[in-house]
């Protein structure tokens, strides 16, 4: 254990290339498919929030049960989509970091989505007969309370963030855990454990770790700053 250890800190000390190079991957991949996942969950979120139609309620049920989506299954649907049969095949876009963020894509934007959609539900309670006296459109109410809780849906985007770096399944279906291409942290953890290289795997852990609170410290930073800037 304690020649485990010290190679494991030998590799972090060192700047090792692998780790690193593991390390930016998942980063690169995981931000990419959170930044899709704001890009299509929070306006979808903040409008069936704000819009009363029929069958609205099976559609906030829909996007709260997708928050559990099987990766596995999210994993092998993509599969099947970009493979040489599917319709997606020509572009060849199978066991590349693109399948791995159309699937981790697939997997936060419901999270993100049913999240934005609690949010703005309860900041519309309390704006939303306001908004509505000024005869303004739904986007546009959408839009102004999207703004007013802009701090608090940075919940709904840490979530998405945790579920996406820390995701194996659909990235190991579709990405194929090449080295040097598709290989992501928690794909090299497993792998590496199964080898016997646990020097490998424990410091692309507590990598893995590092991230993950360095990017809740910030968005803890952030809702500080905006809680004595804005009250």
């Amino acid at each position: 254990m304690s020649e485990t250890l010290s190679d494991t800190f030998s590799r972090l000390a060192g700047l090792d290339r692998e780790v690193f190079a593991i390390a930016w991957l998942s980063l690169r991949v995981s931000l990419s498919a959170v930044l899709i996942g704001c890009a299509v969950g929070i306006p979808l979120g903040a409008l069936v929030a704000v819009l009363r139609f029929p069958g609205r309620q099976g559609i906030i049920g829909l996007l709260n049960a997708s928050m559990g989506l099987p990766p596995v299954i999210v994993g092998l649907v993509i599969y099947l989509l970009l493979s040489r049969s599917g319709p997606f095949g020509p572009f060849g876009l199978l066991f590349t970091p693109a399948a791995m963020v159309a699937a981790q894509s697939v997997l936060v934007t419901p999270l993100i989505a049913a999240l934005t959609r609690q949010i703005v539900a309860d900041a519309e309670a309390h704006l939303g007969e306001q908004l509505r006296s000024l005869r303004l459109p739904a986007w546009r109410r959408a839009g102004i309370l999207i703004f007013d809780v802009r701090f608090s849906l940075s919940t709904a985007v840490l979530a998405a963030f945790g579920r996406a770096i820390s995701e194996i399944g659909a990235v190991l279906v579709v990405g194929g855990n090449i080295d040097g291409f598709t290989r992501t942290m928690t794909t090299a953890i497993s792998l590496e454990t199964q080898k016997g290289d646990l020097a490998l795997a424990l410091a692309l852990g507590l990598v893995l770790i590092a991230l993950v609170v360095a990017v809740n410290a910030a968005a803890s930073l952030l809702r500080a700053y905006a809680a004595r800037a804005y009250g």
